[in-house]
Order: C-alpha cells, then structure tokens, then sequence
C-alpha cells in the first residue's frame, strides 16, 4: 500500500475532501486507513463498568485508500507514490513529484 502509519495524507474525495491528517492505522486486508481528526462518526455507548454514564462519542472512521494521497515531508505538496529498490536491495517509496526517497 502507498500509505503507512504515522504519514501525513491528503483526502481527495468524501466530506472532508481537501483536509490532511497524520494517519493513525492501515488495514491492508480492507485497504482502508483510519487518518486522525478526519471522518468522523458519531458512536452511540452503552453505559458499562468503566463508562457508567454512556452517552455519544465522536470517533474517527476508516477511509480507503484511493481516497488518500501523500503530502510529501519536504514540499508539503500532495505526491503520488512509487517503489523503487533501495541502496540495500530493498523497495522503497519515492516520491513521483520531486522522485525523492520518501522515509517511513
């Protein structure tokens, strides 16, 4: 997948298309990614033990994938993504903009 945890992305399609967030999980079975202060739903909770009171919650849902860009570190631009081998055999993105190694 181009994106990884703890990236900054750009959201290119939905409600909050234009916005950019640190992404704080990627499910890669689903190809969706839960970005931080983005999508967010409305989660009704039963009262429990540890939350007696219950009530609404406001939390943030998955968002796939294709729906997500990079921003690339060092321009701040969004960037598509490409793999390349690296200096030690292994792949690793780049940028497709500045064609910069992207770290991460």
């Amino acid at each position: 997948m181009h994106i990884k945890t703890g990236d900054t992305v750009k959201v290119l399609a939905g409600d909050d298309k234009g916005k950019t967030g640190k992404v704080l999980s990627v499910n890669l079975e689903k190809g969706r990614a839960i970005v931080e202060g983005l999508n967010m739903v409305t989660k009704h909770v039963k009262p429990t033990a540890n939350n007696p009171q219950g009530g609404i919650e406001k939390k943030e849902a998955a968002i796939h994938a294709s729906n997500l860009m990079l921003v690339d570190p060092k321009t701040g631009e969004a960037t598509r993504t490409g793999k390349k081998p690296g200096e030690n055999g292994k792949l690793v993105r780049y940028s497709k903009k500045t064609g910069e190694v992207i770290n991460g």
